[in-house]
C-alpha cells in the first residue's frame, strides 16, 4: 500500500467540548460531524489495510517550543495541549490502535522538526489522505509541505474543520494547487479500491 491516512490533531484540546480551546471560546464548527466522518474513514482505512498516522500538537508545560505568536497559550486555563495530558490526547472516538503511528509536533506543519517524512519513506508511502484540524492552519500547512516533498496529497473535505471564514478558502487554495480535495468516500473510491 503506497497510501497512508494522516489524521491531524484530532485531540481533546481541539475537538472535545471540554477541551482547552473550546472551553476558552475557540471551538471549531461541526466537530461532532467531523469526528463521525473521521471515525468512518479510519475504520475503512483499516479495513483496506491503509496505514493510519496521527499527529498530536503538543507542548512542554512551560511552552518553550511554542511560536512567539502563541504567547496566549501560557495564560489559558486549563493549560492547552500539554504533552501527556488528557487535553493533548486524540479524542476517544478516534483513538489510535496498535500499529498506528503517532507523530508529536509543536509546529503547524507536521513535517517540520518531526520524523514524519522518514516514517513515510520507510513505509513506501507516496500518497497521503489528510483529515483533521484546523483546515486553514495545520491541515493546509502540512498539505503544502507534503506537496513540496513530492507526495500526492488528498484532502477529505468532510473530515476537516476550521472557522467558517477560513474553511472554504483553505479548501479552495489547496484544491487549486496542492491537493485533490473531495469527500472521503469519493477519494477512497478513486484511489484506494
Amino acid at each position: 500500500m503506497t497510501t497512508a491516512l494522516l489524521v491531524i490533531d484530532m485531540q481533546n484540546g481541539f475537538v472535545h467540548d471540554k477541551g482547552s480551546l473550546p472551553s476558552n471560546g475557540n471551538g471549531l464548527p461541526n466537530t461532532a460531524a467531523v469526528i463521525a466522518e473521521n471515525r468512518d474513514l479510519i475504520a475503512e482505512a483499516r479495513r483496506l489495510g491503509v496505514p493510519v498516522i496521527y499527529t498530536r500538537h503538543v507542548f512542554r508545560p512551560d511552552f518553550v517550543e511554542a511560536p512567539a505568536r502563541m504567547e496566549m497559550l501560557k495564560t489559558m486555563e486549563p493549560a492547552p495541549l500539554v504533552r501527556g495530558s488528557w487535553d493533548a490526547e486524540v479524542v476517544d472516538d478516534l483513538a489510535p490502535a496498535d500499529g498506528d503511528v503517532i507523530i508529536d509536533k509543536s509546529r503547524y506543519d507536521a513535517f517540520l522538526y518531526t520524523d514524519l517524512e522518514t516514517v513515510l519513506r520507510g513505509k513506501g508511502i507516496t500518497r497521503l489522505l489528510v483529515t483533521g484540524v484546523v483546515t486553514s492552519v495545520c491541515v493546509e500547512s502540512t498539505v503544502r509541505s507534503g506537496h513540496q516533498r513530492d507526495f500526492d496529497m488528498l484532502v477529505a473535505s468532510d473530515c476537516v474543520s476550521a472557522p467558517e471564514s477560513q474553511h472554504g478558502p483553505a479548501l479552495e487554495v489547496m484544491a487549486a494547487v496542492f491537493a485533490e480535495v473531495a469527500p472521503w468516500r469519493e477519494l477512497v473510491a478513486a484511489h484506494l479500491r
